[in-house]
């Protein structure tokens, strides 16, 4: 814990933002910094709780011990601060910026709406962290002889990747993009995260003895068993990719596009690269000029929206099919849990119009081009309300309805059926494998992230890829010291 009257004497402050008007000028993140000192004192509200549920299975999916560097930072140990954050987090620059915090929602502060700052403070440190010269290689003292190839270099990859080096593996990463770092580098927008801290991340594994091979599209280029020849473990990290199928007639107008390959085209034309992609080829688009519209209500969606302004868009419609959340959750009923409460993102925020309980009826156009989008409210049970049609114009939308499993062109049909595969609650299609040695159907492969449990937040890919990574050393040297 912090101070021990630090929640009863200080208030809850967190980052604050550049006006909106600067920011969607350009593509940089937009946070201003906080003082040490005032990081600090936001890590003096960790409150002594006796059950920190911040850090349980319904806060931090990988168990960052937050009350402990709270307090660290409280009393100005940043080098053991980030020690400690780095035992359970291998990139914690990555989810203090883009993770959504559900360690903030389980804090036991947040039954009084004043939860500590955790994400402000996790950020702090990271970058602390750089600023002092905390991120460097750790090499293994001594090589185990063993090899293993990952394929995907997002968050899961590279967790796995960082691990199984520092034991003492020679470890390979495959990337089928131009760069490693998956959808965190290529669908994230730079104005959430600066991709320089992925770049440095890959220079740090690197001297720790991983070797990425960028451009390189398992099933495709390289079989999968050219790599089970090569390596002695293989694990997939594909991620999902596949984008959820909306069924909206008239999507096959010119201007309807998914919002993947927007955003892909957008980091790589900020990256200084061709905006071609082997996942998502796409024409050009770009929303200077256009009435935008964007069909759901996820983080992608967001994501669409503030590139869109950025891009100098004239107006931005949001449609979004589920009743419009509470501006106040009830406490009692849902924490420590994710609530279900009106959330605005620093995207919806730079003039976002927002529409909800509204269903996407049609995509309609002239002459092959999309003039406009068709809606209707909808009741509780999304159903169709007859008579509240209405068109809202649209030069370009863009469907972020979610993902639907890994793309079908590489591993998976190079597989084909050898390789099991199931269907969760959200008719998503997932490589299966359980959450103790993910190990698939075939023999020495393994897999881990969002292709094993379907669509979900960074966070969750770094602790799958963290404990498939001591899945695979115990089974190639019988014993680990690797923490799941």
């Amino acid at each position: 814990m912090g101070k021990v009257t630090g929640f009863l004497e200080i208030d809850r402050q967190v980052h604050k933002y550049q006006p909106a008007s600067d920011r969607i000028r350009h593509f940089r993140e937009f946070t201003l910094p906080m003082t040490d000192r005032e990081v600090e004192k936001q890590a003096a509200r960790c409150m002594d709780c006796g059950v920190p549920f911040c850090h349980g299975p319904t806060g931090c999916p990988i168990h960052n011990q937050i009350p402990d560097w709270n307090d660290l930072v409280y009393n100005g140990d940043w080098e053991n601060a980030i020690r400690n954050l780095h035992s359970t987090n291998n990139f914690p620059e990555f989810t203090g910026r883009i993770c959504p915090a559900p360690c903030e929602e389980a804090c036991t502060l947040n039954l009084e709406d004043i939860p500590v700052a955790i994400k402000t403070v996790e950020q702090a440190i990271a970058d602390k962290a750089y600023e002092l010269g905390f991120v460097r290689p750790q090499p293994a003292a001594a090589k185990t002889g063993k090899s293993v190839g990952v394929i995907g270099s997002g968050p899961a990859g590279m967790a796995a990747a960082q691990q199984l080096a520092r034991v003492g593996h020679d470890v390979h990463v495959y990337e089928r993009e131009s760069r490693a770092g998956g959808l965190m580098r290529f669908g994230i927008p730079d104005f959430k995260m600066e991709k320089k801290y992925i770049d440095a991340r890959v220079r740090q594994m690197e001297g720790e003895g991983v070797t990425f091979h960028c451009g390189v599209n398992v099933g495709v280029d390289k079989t999968v068993d050219e790599l089970l020849a090569a390596h002695d473990a293989v694990l997939y990290c594909g991620g999902s990719e596949k984008p959820r199928p909306a069924g909206i007639p008239g999507a096959e107008l010119h201007g309807v596009h998914d919002a993947m390959p927007y955003l892909v085209q957008q980091n790589k034309r900020v990256g200084g690269e061709d905006i071609g992609s082997v996942a998502w080829p796409s024409e050009p688009i770009v929303a200077g000029g256009q009435h935008v519209v964007v069909v759901g209500g996820g983080d992608t969606a967001s994501d669409c929206v503030g590139t869109a302004f950025r891009q100098g868009a004239v107006r931005v419609t949001q449609l979004d099919i589920r009743p419009q959340p509470p501006e106040k959750e009830d406490k009692l009923a849902v924490w420590p849990y994710w609530a279900t409460k009106m959330r605005t993102s620093s995207s919806q925020a730079e003039g976002a119009e927002r529409e909800f309980q509204v269903a996407t009826l049609e995509f309609i156009g002239e002459d092959g081009q999309l003039t406009g989008v068709k809606c209707c409210e909808v009741d509780e049970k999304r159903k169709p309300i007859s008579g509240t049609e209405f068109v809202i114009r649209a030069d370009l939308a863009f469907i972020a309805i979610g993902f639907s499993g890994p793309i079908e062109t590489g591993v998976l049909s190079d597989l084909g059926e050898r390789l099991t595969v199931t269907t969760d609650s959200r008719r998503s299609t997932n490589v299966k494998a359980d959450d103790r040695d993910y190990a698939t159907s075939i023999d020495r492969l393994y897999v881990a992230g969002d292709v094993r449990r379907g669509q979900s937040l960074v966070v969750w890919a770094i602790r799958e890829g963290r404990q498939a990574a001591r899945a695979i050393d115990l089974a190639l040297m019988g014993e680990s010291v690797l923490p799941r």
